[in-house]
């Protein structure tokens, strides 16, 4: 059965013609989905009694609760949900007065990184956005969420419609009515999708970059051959970057990989002038992994060498790595054998 959670208002507007309800009728199943967290059809009750009784004969609301979760000593906590193509996992990271959702856009991913348990696991299929939705709104914690962040398993970019509907539904006023400032979307540089959603999406954009020097890159994330890191670059810079929409840029560091100066003098070409963060990741080590981390000492001198070049340079602490959930460690390829 069809779900009506995740559907865009002019969906349900279709519906609502497709049923012979009036027009307004879109507009109220959008209140009971996105407002009111309705768990029924017959909990929209100004909706008249046949409208529903129609309403579910051909739909349903299609939330869907997780069948796990685990909790990190960190209380980073990982939730495993079912999708059509099998499973997902979601990260919730709380950290003071923020609370960081780690959404997931696809049940593994075609870009075959070399550091990422998702990479590995290859695909399985597109997350529908009733699916991306489902991840934030299913989860207990789902009122004291500050922040989405789109970069769970899957390559947001490769799943460009379902992702766009589900920021549209976040951010609409008759959605979850977010700013799109709260949210970021991450990607490895894949064109042209990326330039559809800076042009159709205000989020934030958080570019995998891991080394500025092609053909290093290219033995880290094979992608580097078809979105060359210098070309989305060059796209980037057409872009206005100085009001509120953020750009970022994710550095995970390998030991003898790309942490050393050549590796900073390369970023620092790549990414002259541009008004941008650096975030720092220790690698979260995978199994039959030739790649080591490189040491928190390494890794703050890395950092202060930026910060010195003029960049905004960070650390980012790894959360949940004791249940698998830091950054590349989501993997559901075991449970969907």
């Amino acid at each position: 059965m069809e779900s009506l959670f995740g559907k865009t208002l002019s969906e349900l507007q279709d519906v609502a013609a497709a049923m012979k309800l009036p027009r307004f009728a879109a507009k109220q199943i959008a209140d009971w989905l996105y407002k009111k967290n309705a768990s029924s059809i017959d909990d929209m009750t100004n909706l008249s009694k046949s409208a529903r009784a129609a309403l579910a004969e051909q739909y349903e609301v299609g939330r869907k609760a997780p069948i796990d979760v685990a909790e990190s000593v960190d209380g980073t906590k990982k939730y495993l949900f079912e999708a059509a193509g099998g499973y997902v996992e979601t990260a919730y990271i709380p950290d003071a007065d923020r609370a960081t959702l780690c959404v997931s856009s696809q049940v593994g991913c075609k870009m075959m990184c070399r550091f990422c348990m998702t990479g590995r696991q290859g695909f399985a299929g597109n997350l529908s956005t009733c699916e991306i939705l489902n991840q934030m709104a299913s989860i207990p914690e789902t009122e004291s969420l500050t922040n989405i962040v789109y970069m769970g398993m899957g390559e947001p970019m490769d799943n460009l419609d379902a992702v766009l509907k589900s920021i549209e539904i976040l951010t609409s006023e008759w959605g979850y009515a977010w700013s799109p400032r709260r949210i970021t979307v991450s990607t490895i540089g894949v064109m042209p999708a990326m330039q559809t959603f800076l042009e159709k999406c205000d989020a934030h954009l958080a570019i995998s970059l891991h080394n500025a020097i092609h053909e290093e890159r290219a033995q880290l994330m094979p992608t580097e051959n078809h979105f060359p890191i210098e070309e989305t670059i060059n796209t980037l810079r057409r872009y206005d970057w100085s009001g509120q929409r953020r750009l970022s840029f994710e550095y995970t560091m390998f030991g003898g990989v790309n942490d050393k100066p050549q590796h900073v003098a390369a970023i620092s070409k790549l990414l002259a002038g541009m008004r941008c963060r650096i975030n720092i990741i220790n690698f979260n080590p995978i199994p039959d992994s030739d790649l080591t981390g490189t040491p928190r000492t390494a890794m703050e001198h890395f950092r202060d060498q930026l910060n010195n070049r003029g960049f905004i340079a960070t650390i980012r602490n790894s959360r949940g790595q004791d249940i698998m959930a830091a950054c590349g460690l989501l993997s559901t390829n075991k449970k969907n054998e």
